[in-house]
């Protein structure tokens, strides 16, 4: 079966600029990795598509091979015949992060923040037709007053993890990509509380 184009996997045109190229890829790679798509081979062959030609078309001269003399310019492998280098996608670590819930920059971690407040209520249908007035009560969290929110005990303070070293990410490589995945060790925190707070209990 012959090889799709890359610019019509990624859904771009071929004078597409780097900025939006990468988008694209971002896109894709969002929707159909294996993690957010478990057991669909389907997905994990979108994800492999977008993948290789990602690696071609992001390097000024594979994607002028390809350009010019198309798959055979860059060998059947895509990427791969030409000695594939994963460093292309070396500037992709917050879109793994936005895969598996965390976000990083500037060399740390940070958590994603905030989330909805839910409130679940059942009503009857007379109720959901005409409109009812009742009260609502809401719960969340705030910052524990003692530690202030670190979750260590007061005198104390959070230690950088020496699994990660701070980062909150573990690396693990995945066929030719490297992933980062929030660390086992101290949950993506980046930080382990040696002695929780008593009155949060280490939650903050």
């Amino acid at each position: 079966m012959s090889k799709r184009d890359y610019y019509e996997i990624l859904g771009v045109g071929r004078d597409v600029e780097a900025a939006e190229l990468k988008s694209a890829y971002r896109k894709l790679a969002l929707q159909f990795h294996p993690d957010r798509n478990p057991n669909d081979p389907q997905a994990a062959e979108r994800f492999r598509e977008a993948s290789e030609a990602y690696a071609v078309l992001c390097d000024a001269e594979k994607r002028a091979r390809y350009d010019q003399f198309g798959h055979a310019g860059v060998g059947s492998g895509g990427g791969a015949g030409f000695g594939f280098d994963s460093s292309a996608f070396g500037d992709f670590s917050d879109l793994f992060g936005e895969i598996f819930g965390f976000a990083s920059g500037g060399g740390g971690s940070r958590r994603m923040e905030g989330s909805d407040l839910v409130y679940r209520m059942e009503v009857s249908f007379h109720d959901a037709a005409f409109g009812i007035a009742a009260p609502l009560v809401l719960s969340r969290l705030e910052a524990c007053e003692p530690c202030k929110g670190s979750g260590a005990q007061p005198g104390s303070h959070p230690k950088a993890c020496s699994v990660c070293r701070g980062t909150g990410r573990q690396r693990f490589s995945q066929g030719f990509l490297t992933i980062a995945r929030p660390c086992g060790n101290c949950r993506g925190e980046g930080t382990v509380i040696e002695k929780p707070c008593p009155d949060c209990r280490g939650e903050g």
